[in-house]
């Protein structure tokens, strides 16, 4: 079983982080081995360093990262310890998938779709009432992709 992280940028206090490892925990002992992060600030972050340590309590679990432009062009802007985690991230996956070699205007979206194409579950934080975020635009069409959906927002 495959499952897909996202979350908005700002969803990442050690509550939030605490709900987001027992909901893995619970869906790696109901068969799910891959998990897979967009690479973003916030939650993609948490939950992709979730992975990575429950790695060590479940050996066959993999961390995939699906990236919408390269590591230096998807960085350019983050804050230095956010891109310090991030390559910290990077160096520690099990696999890398680079949507586009140069940042358009689409590479995001298609990221989303990418992280709804491999997912049997859509782990994520998601606000409703931020409808138009990256987040909300992943959650939907994980929906329309009859994707099970897993929002730790409901459960604060």
């Amino acid at each position: 079983m495959t499952v897909s992280f996202t979350g908005h940028r700002d969803a990442c206090s050690p509550e939030i982080k605490n709900t987001l490892r027992e909901m893995t925990e619970k869906l790696i002992d109901e068969g799910a081995d891959m998990f897979c992060a967009g690479g973003a600030v916030g939650f993609d972050t948490i939950a992709a360093e979730t992975v990575l340590e429950l790695q060590g309590e479940y050996p066959w679990i993999t961390l995939r990262l699906v990236l919408p432009c390269p590591p230096e062009v998807q960085t350019s802007r983050f804050p230095v310890k956010a891109r310090e985690r991030y390559f910290d991230i990077l160096r520690a996956a099990d696999s890398t998938e680079i949507i586009s070699p140069v940042y358009t205007d689409e590479c995001m979206k298609l990221r989303n779709q990418r992280l709804v194409e491999l997912a049997d579950v859509c782990l994520c934080f998601y606000d409703k009432s931020r409808f138009t975020s990256g987040t909300g635009q992943t959650v939907r069409m994980a929906e329309k992709n009859d994707i099970k959906i897993i929002n730790i927002y409901d459960n604060k």
